[in-house]
């Protein structure tokens, strides 16, 4: 099991609703991302906008290209991109700042 741990920026003036949007997460979205091998994801948040994201999933780079095949995912991604500093052009799934893990106790 990877555990995959990742950075974005959220605009300040935006974080309330981002919030907002994730505690309704479209019912179509959170099983597409069950279905492709999203487990434990969680997302955090900083008063600056910082956002970190943690999922576990058996192959990240498989689990982002199946919902690349999910027309859901698209729709999310933008809703989502106004949320976001940073983007240059590219959606939010793929503008993840991927940390190496450094440590896990197991």
């Amino acid at each position: 099991m990877q555990r995959i741990g990742f950075i974005l920026k959220v605009k300040q003036e935006k974080l309330e609703e981002y919030k907002e949007a994730h505690r309704n997460v479209w019912p179509e979205m959170r099983q597409a991302l069950s279905e492709t091998g999203w487990t434990n994801y969680s997302l955090f948040a900083r008063p600056d906008g910082t956002l970190f994201g943690y999922v576990e999933t058996p192959d990240f780079e498989k689990a982002k290209a199946d919902m690349e095949t999910k027309p859901v995912n698209a729709r999310w991604q933008a809703a989502m991109g106004e949320f976001f500093e940073g983007l240059e052009g590219k959606r939010p799934d793929e503008s993840f700042f991927v940390l190496e893990e450094v440590f896990h106790l197991d």
